[in-house]
């Protein structure tokens, strides 16, 4: 027997093994399906484009793409508020945009009567249309910077020194807010701004000693008009006061004396009714009660007829007490 055949028929055929391009194909597949997914945080927007052209705006959460590059996402956080920071920078900001390059020359400005003013100040703003922030102006955030600093120079141009330290701070944040928001909708930055804030409003460091004194001048002149007008609330309610006072104390003597003139009046009309029906025993009566009414006031008196030469015996002599006598 031949057994060389048999053998040969019972061992089996080796496996080929897997070829490497469906292997590329499976990795490919992978990497695609990994990279379809992308999430978009809570505080931003996602804008879609396919081969750079803008295709659509996702809301925050889980979306699919198409891989490979076609589809790029780039996000915009439109729910975080911002801002610009003029004349000087704070640490660790995450806004590119946030610091200028050259600060100082940034808060230095010409006031209106042409004096010279250190201002900082910020400008705070959130990103509501994202697809006009990423493609209708170009660097979206320098140019948000040269107009709010071109705008800040133009208000501060327009007022005085003692204005821009003192008592213009609040209109010119509004009106620079003001402006702002409309060169914003002008120039479809697809911004809000929200606030405008000055912060440190100084005069050039060799004329600050100068500022500082005429500072402590007006705020001393504040304090003695507020210390006056605190006088003139307690002086003018007492015034008012006594004189109210005066016043009720002058009626109720008004009514008093009239009263008693009406009492008088009556009395009189009635003893004129008794007199004109008995005029003696009137008379007589009326003098009676004058005399009881006189007399007990009066000190001693004494009343003499004019036909008595000598007073001396009729007056009082004291007692003299007789020798001997207990």
């Amino acid at each position: 027997m031949d057994y060389s055949n048999t053998v040969w028929e019972r061992i089996p055929e080796p496996k080929l093994p897997v070829s490497l391009p469906f292997l590329g194909l499976i990795f490919l597949a992978l990497i695609g399906l990994w990279s379809s997914f992308f999430t978009i945080p809570a505080e931003s927007e996602g804008i879609v484009l396919r081969f750079g052209e803008y295709i659509k705006k996702v809301p925050p959460g889980l979306h699919f793409k198409i891989p490979f590059g076609i589809d790029s996402v780039v996000e915009v956080p439109t729910q975080r508020q911002q801002k610009l920071e003029f004349g000087f920078s704070s640490r660790n900001y995450t806004n590119p945009d946030q610091a200028g390059g050259e600060p100082e020359l940034e808060k230095s400005m010409v006031t209106g009567d042409l004096n010279a003013a250190l201002v900082e100040w910020i400008v705070q703003y959130r990103i509501t249309e994202p697809e006009h922030y990423l493609f209708s102006v170009r660097q979206p955030g320098l140019t948000l910077r040269d107009i709010s600093e071109a705008t800040m120079r133009e208000v501060v141009g327009d007022r005085t020194v003692d204005e821009i330290i003192t008592i213009g701070r609040q209109e010119i944040e509004d009106n620079v807010l003001m402006r702002l928001r409309e060169l914003a909708g002008r120039y479809n930055l697809g911004v809000t701004i929200n606030q405008v804030q000055l912060k440190n409003v100084n005069p050039p460091v060799p004329v600050q000693p100068s500022f500082n004194e005429v500072n402590r001048a007006q705020q001393d002149r504040e304090n003695m008009i507020n210390i006056a007008n605190g006088e003139y609330n307690k002086a003018v309610p007492r015034a008012r006061g006594e004189a109210d006072q005066r016043i009720q104390a002058a009626e109720g003597y008004r009514f008093k004396r009239i009263n008693e003139a009406e009492g008088d009046a009556r009395a009189f009309t009635a003893v004129l009714e008794q007199y004109i029906k008995a005029p003696e025993v009137t008379r007589t009566r009326i003098y009676l009660e004058t005399l009881g009414q006189v007399l007990p006031q009066a000190r001693q008196q004494i009343i003499v007829d004019d036909s008595v030469q000598q007073i001396l015996p009729m007056l009082p002599f004291p007692a003299v007490p007789m020798e001997g006598a207990k």
